[in-house]
């Protein structure tokens, strides 16, 4: 098993904070973003170098984690561990000991198995007992400023080869512009996403999307509303994806327990790593229900490990991992992920993540740069 092999000797940290720009402006808690700050962890052992993306963005909006709290568990209570050798399972296990903190933990944790695999020359799909297989390429669509945008945004993702798509959904953006899609490209593979926006009231309206088959109805409802979800699953025909209400295994067995849902979009940053996610799909298939891997807008490092953990057999469906060029104007790795000619993302050849960083990009993009176990300027 992979948590039984010795990560060695850690003998360096570092964190970057990296602005990659965005291709189009997106909108936070906080106001409207050109950039996609991301949080870069390195680490360095005797035999090589590792690497790891945090899925926090520089708000709070998806989960309460971001940046600067994920710095500063990694600098002030996850990093330090690293000093101590010993095998991965027991440095997941010092880790555990830190409540919450998951995405920090993802981060830092693909950077060790990265290190691990590029040691042991396998790539990371293999230390998670994967099969590398064709799936294909999803793309997730915003909120557009006319319904003739979002079916100019859907053909041009046509065009480029992807062929399913999830549309962003909310209260006065919904049964039009997903009707408009639907008649425009009636066999297409399509989902709606609406990240927990409606409330029980809506349900006339959902069931007016509920008409329009759909493959699936992402977090209609917020997260803590199991109650709710189980009720509207009960009233409509289409599947329910959880997102954000699913973050643990004890959360899983609520959210299956009350009939919530059929569906798992498994972020491994919102879980704690691939590690706790590999173990999230299994849980999830045994309950019954599908599974799909789920991206935050990442460059090519962290959508590579989505990738890698799209392998596992627990993933029974598809999910929405496009190209990071279709967001991002400038990436981190030398090789960036492309779409091939079957529609789908190839894992880059390779020990580890299989990714290699761009140092000239990296340095040009860097905000924020600390080495050390306990940077004295951790964002606070």
């Amino acid at each position: 098993m992979v948590e039984d092999l010795s990560i060695g000797r850690i003998t360096r940290l570092e964190l970057r904070v990296v602005a990659l720009p965005l291709r189009s402006p997106f909108a936070t808690s906080t106001g409207v973003r050109a950039r996609r700050d991301v949080l870069v962890v390195r680490v360095d052992g005797d035999d090589g170098t590792g690497w790891g993306e945090c899925a926090a963005f520089a708000d709070p909006g998806y989960t309460a984690e971001t940046i600067g709290s994920a710095w500063n568990a990694i600098s002030d209570l996850l990093g330090p561990p690293l000093a101590r050798s010993g095998t991965l399972g027991e440095l997941t296990k010092a880790w555990s000991a830190v409540p919450g903190e998951r995405m920090a933990k993802a981060a830092l944790e693909t950077a060790v198995l990265d290190l691990l695999g590029r040691r042991l020359d396998r790539p990371l799909w293999a230390l998670l007992g994967g099969q590398p297989r064709r799936m294909a390429a999803g793309v997730a669509i915003g909120v557009q400023s006319s319904t003739g945008a979002l079916l100019e945004a859907v053909g041009d993702a046509l065009d480029e080869g992807y062929s399913q798509v999830k549309l962003k959904v909310q209260p006065g953006w919904d049964v039009i512009p997903v009707s408009a899609v639907r008649e425009r490209f009636p066999q297409l593979p399509l989902w709606v996403d609406a990240n927990g926006a409606y409330r029980a009231a809506d349900l006339p309206v959902l069931r007016r999307l509920d008409d329009l088959g759909l493959s699936m109805l992402e977090q209609p409802l917020p997260a803590d509303d199991l109650a709710g979800l189980a009720r509207l699953q009960s009233e409509l025909r289409v599947a329910i994806c959880l997102d954000e209400s699913v973050a643990s295994p004890a959360d899983l067995e609520r959210a299956a327990g009350a009939g919530a849902g059929r569906v798992l979009n498994l972020k491994p940053g919102r879980v704690g790593g691939v590690l706790a996610a590999r173990a999230l799909a299994a849980q999830a298939r045994n309950l019954g229900w599908d599974v799909f891997v789920g991206g935050t807008l990442e460059s090519s490092l962290g959508r590579t490990a989505c990738l890698h953990l799209q392998t596992v057999p627990e993933v029974s469906l598809p999910g929405d991992l496009s190209a990071p060029s279709r967001y991002l104007a400038r990436d981190l790795a030398a090789r960036e992920l492309q779409l091939d000619d079957r529609g789908c993302l190839p894992l880059p050849e390779g020990p580890g993540v299989g990714v290699e960083v761009h140092e000239e990009a990296l340095a040009a993009l860097t905000q924020r740069v600390e080495v050390g176990w306990q940077p004295k300027n951790a964002l606070r």
